[in-house]
């Protein structure tokens, strides 16, 4: 797949497999697409959110499925039951404790970037954002994503990435009232197919629909 020019920053020299500080953004990326695009593949994820303004923090953890182009699923198993799906057109958030769906489209909620969206979509990473090496160790890789186009939802993401297999450890998204959300996976599972019926959902009987665009 090839990267976008003029959208990623590179040290002025090194290689990709050299010491600390001398691998190209570009080398990074290739690597991640590589391992990532247009694959199916699942987690165990952990969540922490937290509010600046107020200095509210909260927790929750569950499991995610990802599928090219744009299908995910997010299922929470804690400290409230629900789970967000699309199909890459249509969201719907279930909480099926409170008998309430919420539907709207997935691009409001997914597009440019937000919301991870981008690891169900791996074009998203070279199209939507400015990428550059903030931080490298022996072990890992630190990308800072800017988005560029303003989003008052969305001002940074940085992602964690794995060395050794070149995968992505931990998402942190920042917002412009510099509001966290770290999501660190665990258990990660690349799988060749997925069952359409993760990336949809039919609103049980009895359930209150609320619409996102309305």
């Amino acid at each position: 797949m090839l990267i976008a020019a003029g959208l990623l920053h590179q040290p002025a020299s090194g290689n990709e497999n050299g010491k600390p500080g001398t691998t190209p953004v570009s080398g990074i990326i290739q690597k991640l697409e590589d391992r990532y695009a247009g694959e199916t593949f699942s987690a165990d994820f952990f969540q922490e959110s937290v509010l600046s303004a107020l200095d509210i923090s909260d927790t929750a953890e569950g499991k995610a499925w990802f599928s090219h182009p744009g299908r995910m699923r997010w299922e929470y198993f804690s400290p409230d039951r629900h789970v967000i799906i699309t199909d890459g057109e249509t969201l719907w958030i279930h909480r099926p404790d409170e008998y309430q769906v919420v539907k709207g489209d997935a691009a409001r909620y997914f597009g440019g970037g937000k919301g991870a969206g981008f690891l169900a979509n791996f074009e998203m990473i070279t199209e939507s954002f400015d990428v550059r090496l903030v931080e490298e160790t022996d072990t890992h890789w630190r990308l800072r994503l800017i988005p560029l186009e303003d989003h008052h939802e969305l001002s940074a993401v940085y992602l964690s990435v794995r060395r050794e297999d070149r995968t992505i450890e931990q998402v942190t998204t920042e917002n412009m009232y510099e509001d966290t959300t770290v999501i660190t996976f665990e258990n990660l599972d690349f799988s060749p197919e997925a069952d359409d019926d993760l990336f949809s959902f039919e609103i049980p009987e009895g359930t209150d629909v609320v619409y996102m665009d309305e």
